[in-house]
């Protein structure tokens, strides 16, 4: 069969342009079913049951006038679960599923009441009667630190070979290379300084929560995860099931953050729902989230070593991370945020030792960043002032240590991987850099690097059908990243379809193939690179399909930019794909896996796939009667390889940059003296309004094509938060002539930076 064609066939190219959102208009209009607007039938309303102590010894828990209460069928303690109560945990199994014996932070539920109607169940809440002794806690670094700190975690629970399970410190990683006794008489001028970074949370408008069910001698659990696969897992651990028998359908989320990679409150629900034989419905409140999750908050001090040219000599780091009462992914946040602590720079020497500490706080997670603004507030406040002790511009200084396309800056790591000096450059000319100011006025920059995943391992089908649309199966979670929009570019891009015809299916470990995770800017990286290998596998198909139905040798069959080229001419992939599927229709499949593998022996084990760099600028105008700052002018210039949606790429920078001003301005937790959180919600917990933002958001890209994923992509969303506070913190000196050293960068620490001139 052969039939000359006159006219080229019409592709549908797709990257590098910014095609309409997939959901987007379900999202603006209110459209969007999140977790909260599922309805399960015969469920029953879940609320926890908390005591106002971070510390305290349980010495009864009376039930009685609770299950008095119409309507409730369900009042759960610890002594009511499988002995011992279960623990669970990403990196170590160490939270129980309710508090056990004593509450080891404010908010660990104590009991949980199940209630035809969440009325029902409040009213039974306030009727448990909770005898308990308040004990001694840890809240803050220097608690943890002493000697004489009471243990927040029972040593039992630490490894039996732990030589710290009598202390707080839950482990002490030691990264570095040089050593800096030898180097430091090389150094002219040594800046040595501590600096503080506060507890923040992550505030997604969609709180936490779950529905679990039984399903047929196993459970369904529909949850707002961003780690589906991981749920699944630890569920399995807990319920003691086998994977098959646990099912996680995880509805796109309404933000995450980092906050709701792993499971805190579902595997309580989970146990709740098989004992009673009925689904139980759980939501927290957004005060009962800020006691689930929040970011580590990091006490670091830096000597910084330096010649008199601007030479950085040497960086010798101590960061004390304080963790909460209980590890979660915690600990992975101190190592991986601190492996670059020195930055993106050359440096003979680096010390680091950095700690993650047990404390009476809400346990710590990921979030957006994973630990690196927390080292890079510090880092990059010492730089400017050796820069300004050495009458060098704080620019120059960092053009003149920084890491060059190419180089080795971390031994045994990724050599930088961008032409980052780039960035730094735009950032500049953005932010008009070296223009004079009037008096009041400030501008400070910072540059920062996060090591992108180190491991991944994404697995992805692609259903091309008989009409020429498309399905797309993924793990990955879209959280609001855009990332079902990104997939279905690809697809479009190597299948020659538009992407209104293609739909994309995630969220359901019954129904979509293996992914690791959601998280560390992977999704368009490692799950990305699934999906392009997909489309590669249907190319390969619709090769062999050319040549059987029109006679011509596979070799000269040549499948590129969505067409089949033929010696006669060329078809589209769908024209081919139609012709060999025939009358009788079907579709043709393609699986494809994206791995970053493992290294033996590497701290973070494995490299880094990609760097996600950042360089931040910023203006600011001061008012020294107040110390009310207004943020003039907000630049952002990250490393993108290839942006393959620009516009999805530009509002991810300038949601992060907001977020990070909202850190670096504002927002952290207020204890009291017995240890509780002051400021839970929305009321008392300041985030940054419209009115707070910068008169003027510029957010730009570095475009070179040398990332690792499809078409030249790096991973992107967390750049633009990894150097705003230390580039805020910079401006703000510029203008009033005083570093200030702890965030957040409040209108009365400045005024009273300002008084104590």
């Amino acid at each position: 069969m052969s039939t000359n064609l006159d006219t080229k066939p019409t592709t549908h190219r797709s990257i590098g342009m910014s095609p309409s959102r997939s959901g987007g208009l379900a999202r603006v209009t209110g459209g969007q079913q999140y977790f909260a607007d599922l309805k399960i039938a015969d469920v029953l309303q879940v609320k926890l049951v908390t005591i106002q102590s971070a510390r305290a010894r349980i010495i009864s828990i009376d039930t009685s006038e609770a299950e008095k209460v119409p309507g409730v069928r369900m009042v759960i303690t610890a002594a009511d679960l499988p002995q011992p109560v279960p623990r669970f945990g990403p990196q170590v199994q160490d939270r129980p599923v309710i508090a056990v014996d004593q509450v080891n932070y404010h908010g660990e539920p104590v009991a949980a009441v199940a209630a035809e109607t969440k009325e029902a169940a409040e009213e039974a809440v306030a009727l448990v009667r909770v005898e308990y002794e308040d004990l001694p806690r840890v809240t803050t670094v220097d608690d943890a630190l002493a000697t004489n700190a009471p243990l927040v975690q029972d040593p039992s629970l630490r490894r039996a070979d732990d030589p710290l399970a009598e202390t707080n410190i839950f482990s002490e990683h030691r990264f570095g290379w040089g050593t800096v006794e030898s180097v430091e008489s090389e150094a002219d001028l040594v800046v040595d300084n501590t600096y503080e970074y506060p507890i923040v949370t992550h505030f997604a408008i969609e709180t936490h929560g779950c529905v679990a069910a039984p399903d047929e001698g196993g459970v369904t659990v529909w949850t707002t995860i961003q780690h589906s696969f991981q749920a699944q897992k630890i569920l399995a651990k807990v319920l003691d099931l086998p994977l098959s028998k646990v099912r996680v359908i995880a509805p796109d989320a309404g933000g995450g953050f980092g906050g709701k990679q792993w499971p805190n409150v579902q595997p309580l629900v989970a146990l709740m729902a098989l004992r009673a034989g009925r689904p139980m419905r759980l939501v927290l409140t957004l005060e009962e989230s800020f006691q689930a999750v929040r970011r580590t908050s990091a006490k670091v001090r830096i000597r910084t070593g330096l010649k008199n040219d601007g030479t950085l000599v040497f960086e010798d780091i101590e960061s004390n991370f304080l963790i909460g009462a209980y590890v979660d992914i915690a600990d992975r946040v101190v190592s991986k945020g601190n492996f670059l602590a020195g930055g993106p720079y050359r440096l003979p020497a680096v010390r680091i030792v950095a700690r993650a500490l047990l404390s009476n706080t809400p346990p710590a997670t990921a979030m957006r960043g994973f630990g690196v603004p927390e080292t890079s507030w510090a880092r990059e406040m010492n730089l400017d002032e050796g820069a300004l002790s050495l009458g060098i511009d704080r620019l120059d200084i960092r053009l003149k240590n920084l890491a060059r396309y190419g180089e080795e800056f971390v031994p045994g790591d990724t050599p930088a991987d961008g032409r980052w000096e780039q960035a730094v450059k735009r950032a500049a000319e953005l932010i008009n850099w070296g223009d004079p100011l009037p008096p009041g006025r400030g501008r400070g920059i910072a540059v920062g690097a996060k090591s992108g995943p180190t491991t991944g391992l994404s697995y992805s089908t692609v259903r091309l059908l008989a009409d020429g649309s498309a399905f797309v199966f993924s793990g990955t979670s879209d959280m609001g990243q855009g990332a079902r929009t990104v997939f279905s570019q690809i697809v479009a891009e190597e299948l020659g379809i538009p992407v209104e015809r293609i739909s994309v299916v995630m969220g359901d470990t019954a129904t979509v193939p293996y992914d690791q995770q959601t998280s560390a800017s992977r999704s368009t990286v490692i799950m990305g690179t699934a999906v392009l290998n997909a489309c590669r596998d249907i190319q390969a198909q619709i090769r062999a399909i050319a040549s059987r139905v029109y006679d011509a040798e596979e070799l000269r069959v040549v499948v590129e930019d969505g067409v089949v080229r033929l010696p006669d001419g060329e078809r589209t992939i769908v024209e081919v794909a139609q012709a060999g599927l025939g009358k009788m229709g079907g579709e043709i499949i393609g699986n494809g896996i994206g791995r970053k593998d493992a290294v033996a022996g590497h701290p973070l084990s494995g490299t880094a796939a990609f760097f996600e760099f950042n360089c931040t600028a910023i203006e600011v105008d001061v008012d020294p009667k107040t110390g009310q700052f207004t943020v003039l002018r907000h630049v952002s210039v990250g490393d993108s390889g290839k942006s393959l949606n620009p516009m999805q790429v530009r509002a991810q920078d300038d949601g992060a940059a907001i977020m990070g001003l909202g850190h670096a301005m504002m927002e952290h937790y207020i204890f009291d003296e017995e240890g509780r959180v002051r400021n839970l919600g929305a009321i008392d917990y300041r985030i940054p309004t419209s009115k707070d933002l910068p008169l003027e958001l510029i957010s730009d890209a570095i475009e070179n094509g040398d990332g690792p994923g499809p078409y030249g992509a790096k991973g992107v969303s967390e750049g633009s938060l990894l150097v705003v506070a230390p580039a805020l913190g910079a401006a703000v000196r510029d203008a009033i002539g005083v570093a200030i050293r702890d965030l957040p960068l409040s209108p009365e620490r400045v005024w009273r930076a300002i008084s104590s001139r």
